[in-house]
């Protein structure tokens, strides 16, 4: 798996807020999106990310996201390694998705910058 990137995931309350305080920190500019009812804001190597306590409480399970050239190829390495493949892949505003279960229990989502077939 050619692995190209891991982006930290933060919950947070102010989303505003918090924006402007990585912003600083990074470098780096902002790109907001909607993930269902949760908002999200990419800024450098982090998702930050509020919205309903019932969404948040299943992202905080996920450790990483963590960005790959394929998905597809992802899936294959990540059951060669006895991972479960929990949700995916699917199309998402961010390229293809899917969350995987590795064996030591950890959860992550894996995401290329594919379009979804047509």
């Amino acid at each position: 798996m050619d692995i190209l990137g891991t982006s930290l995931r933060v919950c947070v309350n102010d989303l505003d807020a918090a924006i402007g305080v990585y912003e600083r920190l990074t470098g780096a500019e902002a790109q907001r999106f909607q993930q269902g009812g949760v908002s999200v804001a990419a800024v450098g190597c982090f998702f930050l990310m509020s919205g309903p306590e019932a969404e948040l409480s299943i992202l905080r399970k996920i450790t990483a996201t963590i960005a790959v050239a394929d998905v597809d190829a992802a899936v294959d390495d990540l059951r060669a390694v006895g991972a479960q493949i929990v949700a995916g892949p699917v199309a998402s505003a961010a390229g293809r998705v899917l969350v995987a279960l590795h064996p030591d229990g950890s959860i992550f989502e894996y995401v290329d910058r594919k379009p979804a077939a047509a």
